[in-house]
């Protein structure tokens, strides 16, 4: 098997890991259980990783951790809009 393929199949899988999560999040409309800090930490060690396969040219490293960054950051938007309206309530 090709080595990119092999990389952009391994960085798909583990880009959608938190699909569920944001799926979750999105129909409950509910971030209660979610830490901050967790996705803060996570959106920190992806981003070294694009930059990681920047400097080594390596699109699987880049677009598969560059996809995670996207649904992480949208889950801590989540995060954020959906404490604030349960901590209101």
């Amino acid at each position: 098997m090709d080595e990119n393929l092999l990389g952009l199949i391994a960085g798909g899988i583990t880009s959608i890991a938190m699909m569920p999560q944001l799926i979750k999040v999105l129909k409950e409309k509910n971030a209660e259980d979610i830490s901050i800090v967790m996705l803060l930490v996570l959106i920190s060690g992806l981003s070294l990783w694009v930059w990681y396969g920047i400097l080594k040219d390596e699109l699987p490293i880049i677009l598969s951790n560059g996809f995670s960054i996207l649904v992480n950051l949208t889950l801590l938007i989540c995060c954020f809009i959906f404490k604030k309206k349960s901590q209101i309530s």
